[in-house]
């Protein structure tokens, strides 16, 4: 390897510790479909001596095998592109991580798609990310993916970004061509929250300015992209000013211990300091700070400790404890968030999902969508729901008071994922963007009460002998699966209305059938029969 010292063969384990410290960077590539981003991982790591023979012997093998690159040219792609799917097409679907480290860092590289259909993979693989390589094909310039990529980008706070305008090779290195794409790049994202924006012009695919500098772009000055990528300074990133320790556990071994176990989110928390836990506000000071190494005297993140207290107070996982400083966490049970929806059931308002905010686990749901946002033009559009990889600004609404900040001023506590509550299946990704002003809220309509329930408000009429039998277990049949349901026996016509105006499926008892959207015999069909139908008309799902 390229960065191994003699330390390696006289004290390993001095080169071991020497090692252990050095600053971690975690980066993202990302661009449009064919901009060369599994390409340029495996140019950095060829060039940068981070192969093993071995490897290196079978990508060689699978480049002649698929014949992409040419009679004896190695395909570097294929060094990340390890899916048999992704071979086939030439694409990247999954996020693919690689490790790597130099004397001075070590990196952990996140691959993400181009496709657009992949979008929510490129919003995970972004959201550890220090760094965001964006690469644009120097043919075809600032494309809807290069767009879509940056605003997810900015969105997800990512501080550090570097333009490599990749395969001049195919535009004769051409310093115009790059000046030009630089400019249309910088136009679009002025509007951004992008400060730190780096352009490099190179080839991946033959190594020019990658690891290297390129003698075919002299007009080029600035660094390659290695030595950018040991460069950039990220110790400042993180929040120092903020303490924030979400309690993940609570560590009882014995009757004379007992410590909160967590990793600080942010601010700097040290021995003797005053702390709040929240949400109940009660207060003391920090007795020690324990790791498996021995005690310290502070801790900041992205640090694993475990805080032991002077005073006994009530502390339970999902609780933070905060420090004594003037930019205080927000507690309430509403709030406003950009939310990115990654399943192919849509978001609908007042569907309840499970919220995981730091270490609280809380059910909620989506109390209102503002807008849509085109992540191409950067437009609002009004949404009634939000489909597959669409991004909007929503309120949420949780079921218990919850601690969070703006996830522009500290990420660990200012965002979210969504679950689904049926199958445990994570559905969501949320930045929230502050607190809720209550007064907007609009009141809750028919809409919202029917999704809540998972039905449409019907008028059932059960006519026969047994039917007001029938429609008390039919009524505890559908309460029992979430529904929202009511027997009616009376011929109150307007009754009825007003029960299917507040969203609810009304169970009426010998009431005359076409007044009603849907009528059973309970004499001929049982119970079981008339609850499939419902499910089969949609009036239930």
């Amino acid at each position: 390897m390229s960065h191994q010292s003699d330390l390696i063969s006289t004290d390993i384990d001095a080169y071991l510790a020497q090692h252990e410290n050095k600053e971690l960077l975690r980066f993202l590539t990302c661009g449009n479909v064919d901009d060369g981003k599994s390409t340029l991982i495996g140019r950095l790591l060829h060039d940068s001596k981070m192969i093993y023979e071995d490897q290196l012997a079978a990508v060689l093998a699978d480049s002649v095998k698929s014949g992409t690159t040419g009679t004896g040219k190695i395909d570097l792609a294929l060094l990340v592109d390890g899916l048999q799917a992704e071979r086939e097409q030439g694409i990247t679907i999954d996020v693919a991580y690689r490790y790597f480290s130099t004397a001075t860092r070590k990196f952990i590289i996140a691959d993400t798609p181009g496709h657009e259909q992949y979008t929510r993979n490129m919003a995970t693989g972004a959201s550890t990310c220090d760094l965001a390589i964006i690469l644009i094909d120097a043919r075809y310039g600032v494309q809807t993916q290069t767009k879509r990529h940056s605003f997810i980008a900015s969105l997800l706070g990512i501080q550090h970004i570097i333009v490599a305008i990749n395969k001049m090779d195919l535009m004769s290195y051409s310093e115009t061509t790059f000046n030009e794409i630089k400019q249309t790049y910088l136009d679009f994202t002025s509007t951004l929250d992008l400060q730190d924006i780096c352009f490099i012009p190179m080839s991946a695919l033959d190594g020019d300015n990658v690891v290297n500098t390129s003698e075919n772009m002299p007009w080029y000055t600035g660094e390659t992209l290695m030595a950018a990528l040991n460069s950039i300074e990220i110790a400042n990133d993180h929040n120092f000013n903020d303490a924030r320790f979400p309690v993940q556990y609570v560590n009882r071994p014995n009757l004379d211990f007992r410590g909160f176990c967590g990793t600080v989110a942010s601010g700097v928390f040290r021995k003797g300091d005053l702390i709040t836990a929240l949400p109940s506000g009660k207060s003391t000071k920090i007795k020690s700070i324990v790791t498996y190494d021995g005690d310290l005297d502070e801790a900041f993140p992205p640090m694993a400790v475990t805080l032991t207290l002077e005073d006994e107070i009530d502390i339970s996982r999902g609780d933070m404890l905060i420090g004594k400083e003037q930019q205080a966490p927000i507690v309430a049970d509403k709030f406003k968030a950009t939310i990115v929806w990654m399943t192919e059931k849509a978001l609908t308002p007042g569907r309840q999902y499970i919220l995981k905010l730091a270490t609280r686990s809380v059910s909620g749901s989506i109390a209102l969508i503002h807008h849509r946002i085109d992540v191409n033009t950067l437009e609002h559009h009004d949404a009634q729901d939000l489909q597959l990889n669409e991004i909007g600004s929503c309120t949420v609404a949780v079921n218990a008071p919850v601690v969070f900040d703006a996830y522009k001023n500290n990420k660990g506590t200012g965002a979210f994922i969504i679950i689904d509550r049926l199958t445990n299946g994570t559905v969501g990704a949320g930045m929230i963007t502050g607190a809720c002003d209550e007064q907007n809220l609009l009141p809750v309509s028919t809409e919202e009460r029917a999704t809540r329930y998972s039905q449409k408000p019907t008028a059932i009429a059960l006519n026969g002998v047994t039917s007001k039998d029938s429609a008390y277990l039919l009524e505890r049949k559908l309460f029992d699966n979430g529904h929202a349901t009511t027997v009616l026996e009376t011929q109150n016509s307007a009754l009825i209305v007003a029960i299917k105006n507040a969203g609810l499926v009304c169970l009426c008892v010998n009431y005359s059938a076409d007044l009603a959207d849907i009528s059973f015999n309970t004499d001929l069909q049982s119970l079981d029969d008339i609850y499939s139908a419902l499910k089969e008309q949609h009036i239930i799902y």
